[in-house]
Formats: structure tokens, C-alpha cells, sequence
């Protein structure tokens, strides 16, 4: 998404399943630990959660899905890590929904002020 693109119904599409990955509280918690850069196993990511391991690798299938983690095999583990460019998307998404209201502000306060 480039800040340039007006939100159009298609890149409203395309950004739901990013919006509604990240609108859950466990799969928010998983993004915190990752953001520090450091990939991490389930096993490591779910030590000190309130939910399964289990669970956790179904919030992390979902992150996945949304393009906002990735894993790779390392023996019989699965590493998983951060990709920060759907988080980029989002923020330029957001700062693009801002902007659409304060433009809207702006043409009501001069309206009511004419």
C-alpha cells in the first residue's frame, strides 16, 4: 500500500485480514515477543502464556496467514519471526484514514464557519 493510493474498496479488501489479525489480544502479545528480533520457537513463546502451545500455533497460522510472521524448520522445531512490512502497510493504511478525516474536518469547519 503506497501512501499515494486513495482507500478504495479493494484496498479495503486487502487490508481486513491484516486489520482483523491484529484485533486480537494473544496474537497481539505473540507480535510484542517477536518484536524484539529475536525469533523464537512455540515452545519459547508460549512459556508463560495463558493458553496452550496448541492455541498459540493456530494465533500464529493466523498471523501467518496475514503475512505478519514466517517460520522456518530448524530440526524438528519451527522458528517463527517478525516481518515487519505488513506493519509498515498497516501504519500507511491508518495515517491514510487520518488523513481522509481531517480533511473532512477541515471542509465542516469551513462550512460553518462561512
Amino acid at each position: 500500500m503506497s501512501k499515494s493510493s486513495a482507500l478504495t474498496p479493494s484496498s479495503v479488501k486487502r487490508a481486513a485480514p491484516l486489520f482483523a489479525a491484529l484485533g486480537d489480544e494473544t496474537r497481539l502479545r505473540l507480535l510484542v515477543r517477536l518484536s524484539s528480533g529475536c525469533p523464537r520457537s512455540i515452545t519459547r513463546l508460549a512459556s508463560n502464556a495463558q493458553v496452550s502451545r496448541q492455541a498459540i500455533t493456530k494465533h500464529l497460522e493466523v498471523l501467518s496467514e496475514a503475512g505478519l510472521v514466517k517460520s522456518r524448520r530448524q530440526g524438528r522445531e519451527r522458528i517463527w519471526e517478525l516481518t515487519p512490512g505488513p506493519l509498515v502497510d498497516a501504519r500507511e493504511y491508518l495515517d491514510r484514514v487520518a488523513q481522509q478525516w481531517d480533511n473532512a474536518l477541515h471542509r465542516l469547519k469551513a462550512f460553518v464557519e462561512e
